[in-house]
């Protein structure tokens, strides 16, 4: 027995050696293969951590140096006019590489090896590559793999291109248009909610209107994704919330073998996984038994059942995981990120009254009966010239990010075989040479003529990505995000708190970190 104990043992060193040798070889490789085309970066500190030794090092520096820079100045915890140059505060190591770099270089969390483009051309050109040999990178359906799975927002190749085309069908220009009014519905919740505050309150209320957005997004997207089934399908988005919260909160990204570590975090994302995919099987046995409906849930049963009579033994993903991951994605995309984007376009018509006052005009003129359909919201200009203005300051995803599944060449760049690559977009949002001198300013003007007019490289403007792989729903979050506004500005006026604090903070998505406090007052 003793012997077969040490056998087993030796059997183990010699795969963990074995897998290590592949892991550095690889990755030496894909550097060595960039490097001879004058790519370079910072070099890694270690094999296991790449330089995430270095990122939180520079981190901690410029929170010093902020640290000092305000006992010095005694500056308040929220001064104005507002400081929307943050990328640079929450990303300075992206700042410093840049500059120390060039605008493409090379760096790597754990075994991970990135190549980080923030070339205006480069972006141009990954935007109008088709080819499904470049796809998503192996670390969304792993690392993210309990938010994200195998959906449409991780995976590649032919599979991605069915859940697409199973999927595309119910964010269609005339399909959206019909939602409208389950969006006006939906908003009076809220707005009845902030006028029994405001009657309490005795005129004003300070309201943190970011939760309220949240459930406002939660309970729209319940309604268009799961029909009649809306409100199981808002209890599956607050598992989801706490998921996503627990692996933002993860510190071990990039450290291969890290989502096995025996610690808190992980076992809480491995019980919030399991409950949520029991959440989503349930929900859907009640509709296989019960009368079909024509919405979101529906599309994704029928697309598993036509998948899993054609692809299942050639991509390996059973019928319910096609179901329970696109389920998982669309509250990703469909909810959290309008919600942020929400609550950014509130906090900046509470710091700009003049476009505040503005966009209130228009949206009174338009609608002189009160009520609110898909037409008024295509003639709401101001109010569209603010939303792409938030969205350039405040991206709500970070990263465009992209992986070659196969050797390919992009521009003058050899891209290797499994070098994923980052694009951060906020830093394409901020650059002077492509908005002009008052890049950190918000200015919804500069839309005026139209992305063209505003931006000298249009594609490097991405708030939903770009190529190919664009966000479906970026039609439904834009109405999405009128209809709030609109509702919300017709009814009220507001002001930022004396309790806002301005904080971007990043958790899987460009959030504010303290929350939107907001004085609000009924017309």
């Amino acid at each position: 027995m003793e012997a077969l104990v040490t056998w087993l043992f030796g059997v183990f060193l010699l795969l963990l050696a074995f897998s290590y040798i592949v892991l550095v070889f690889k990755a030496r490789r894909l550097r060595s293969t960039l490097q001879s085309q004058g790519i370079s970066g910072p070099p890694p500190s270690s094999f296991l951590l790449g330089n995430i030794p270095q990122i939180h090092k520079i981190k901690l520096q410029m929170r010093s140096n902020m640290a000092s820079a305000a006992a010095i100045s005694h500056l308040p915890p929220h001064p104005l006019p507002l400081c929307h140059d943050w990328p640079s505060i929450l990303f300075p190591h992206f700042k410093q590489w840049q500059n120390q770099y060039g605008s493409i270089f090379l760096y790597s969390t754990g075994n991970m090896q990135i190549l980080c483009i923030m070339d205006p051309d480069m972006v141009k050109e990954i935007g109008l590559c088709t080819s499904l040999d470049l796809g998503k990178p192996s670390y969304l359906s792993k690392e993210r793999g309990p938010l994200l799975g195998l959906g449409i927002l991780s995976s590649s190749g032919p599979f991605w291109a069915f859940q697409r085309k199973t999927i595309a069908p119910e964010f269609y220009v005339d399909k959206v248009k019909g939602m409208v009014g389950l969006m006006v519905a939906a908003t009076s919740t809220i707005l009845r909610s902030w006028y029994d505050k405001i009657d309490s309150s005795g005129g004003t209320a300070n309201i943190s209107v970011d939760e309220d957005l949240r459930s406002l997004s939660a309970d729209i997207i319940s309604r268009a994704a799961f029909g009649s089934s809306y409100s199981q399908g808002k209890e599956i988005f607050l598992k989801l919330r706490a998921l996503q919260k627990a692996m933002a909160e993860s510190p071990f990204v990039g450290i291969p073998g890290s989502r096995f570590f025996p610690t808190r975090n992980n076992s809480q994302i491995r019980r919030l996984n399991k409950e949520i995919n029991s959440m989503i099987l349930k929900l859907v046995k009640e509709r296989t038994e019960a009368t079909q409906e024509q919405d979101f849930l529906q599309m994704i049963l029928e697309g598993a059942k036509i998948y899993g009579d054609h692809a299942n033994a050639t991509l390996n993903i059973d019928h319910d995981r096609f179901i329970v991951d696109n389920c998982k994605n669309i509250y990703f995309a469909g909810h959290e990120t309008t919600a942020v984007a929400a609550a950014w376009s509130l906090m900046l018509l509470a710091a700009y009254p003049d476009w505040q006052a503005r966009a209130r005009d228009e949206v009174l003129e338009i609608c002189r009966n009160g009520l609110l359909d898909a037409d008024h919201l295509r003639n709401m200009k101001v109010l569209t010239l603010v939303i792409q203005e938030t969205l350039r300051l405040y991206p709500p995803v970070m990263f465009v990010v992209r992986a070659a599944l196969q050797d390919m060449k992009l521009k003058d760049v050899e891209l290797p075989k499994g070098i994923d690559i980052q694009i951060p977009i906020s830093f394409l949002h901020h650059n002077k040479d492509l908005w002009g001198f008052d890049v950190h300013e918000f200015n919804p003007q500069r839309f005026a003529s139209g992305i063209a007019g505003a931006c000298k490289v249009p594609q490097a403007y991405m708030p939903f990505g770009l190529g190919p792989r664009v966000c479906l729903g970026q039609h439904f979050a834009f109405v999405e995000l009128k209809v709030i506004l609109s509702r919300i500005l017709s009814k009220f006026s507001f002001s930022l708190s004396h309790a806002y604090q301005h904080s971007p903070a990043f958790r899987l998505v460009i959030e504010p970190e303290h929350g939107v406090s907001l004085l609000i007052r009924s017309l």
